[in-house]
């Protein structure tokens, strides 16, 4: 399936809140599903996800990532949607997490972490979502590979599509910032990176936060780059897309807009 109509499915998902694809016998499924995998992170630790399947491995795959203190869970009526549209998605647990507000899915990564006494800050999780980008190519993805992240993992996002462009085809931050000074970073540690970023990229957070990522939005460079600011008050992370948010079909449109305008069709399929 050509991503422009991938888009248009996702969009008809925004306006009827669910959208039903047939599956290889013929049937339409009652509702989304997942499988729970595991795949070692770079330094061995075991990573848990939630794998999505569309309705093909050459549409574009998605790996999502969460925000802080929370876990793959934030996902749990996002990705549903993606998937249903065709999509493939992965929903992560980053070892810096816990347990998500609105599911309670608690975080596995972070347990396994913490028993091998290994550090589980912001900057530590790193490594989990580039290990989750090669696990994607290697072992599900036959088309583009899209890194989606919520608040620090949006951070993190745009970092790893700066630094590591064989691994990220185009990358969407949700209210990222420049949170790492704590740990030791740069002030600009983020912004440094987002002047590499070659992939399309799409920003967006609650409509307060924009100052936090503005002049990392325009560290990109190319035009291949899109921004989302509310003009209502909007959500922190992926949650601004949860329908219980009056605005959050605002953010769905722009979301679907990106997939549209910067996904084209030609590259989502395999060479």
């Amino acid at each position: 399936m050509k991503l422009s109509t991938l888009a248009s499915t996702l969009i008809l998902a925004i306006t009827t809140s669910l959208v039903c694809v047939t599956s290889s016998a013929g049937q339409q499924p009652s509702q989304p599903t997942y499988q729970t995998v595991t795949f070692d992170s770079l330094d061995g630790v075991k990573v848990t996800a939630d794998l999505y399947a569309g309705s093909s491995d050459e549409n574009p795959f998605i790996v999502l990532c969460h925000q802080a203190g929370w876990s793959r869970g934030e996902y749990r009526e996002i990705a549903p949607k993606l998937q249903q549209a065709g999509f493939n998605c992965l929903a992560i647990d980053q070892r810096s997490g816990k347990k998500d507000l609105y599911n309670k899915v608690a975080n596995q990564t972070v347990l396994a972490a913490t028993k091998a006494g290994k550090a589980t800050e912001f900057t530590d999780a790193e490594q989990d979502i580039v290990a989750a980008l090669r696990w994607a190519r290697t072992k599900q993805a036959k088309g583009k590979v899209i890194l989606w992240g919520s608040s620090y993992s949006a951070a993190l996002s745009l970092r790893i599509a700066g630094e590591r462009p064989d691994l990220v085809d185009g990358v969407m931050a949700f209210a990222p910032g420049e949170y790492f000074e704590r740990f030791g970073k740069p002030a600009t540690w983020i912004q440094s990176s987002a002047k590499k970023i070659q992939a399309p990229a799409f920003v967006t957070s609650a409509k307060n936060e924009f100052p936090r990522w503005e002049k990392i939005f325009n560290a990109i460079p190319g035009q291949q780059k899109a921004k989302f600011v509310p003009t209502t008050k909007g959500n922190h992370g992926s949650r601004a897309l949860y329908k219980q948010f009056d605005d959050s079909d605002a953010y769905w449109t722009a979301v679907a807009k990106f997939l549209n305008n910067y996904a084209d069709d030609s590259a989502s399929a395999p060479k």
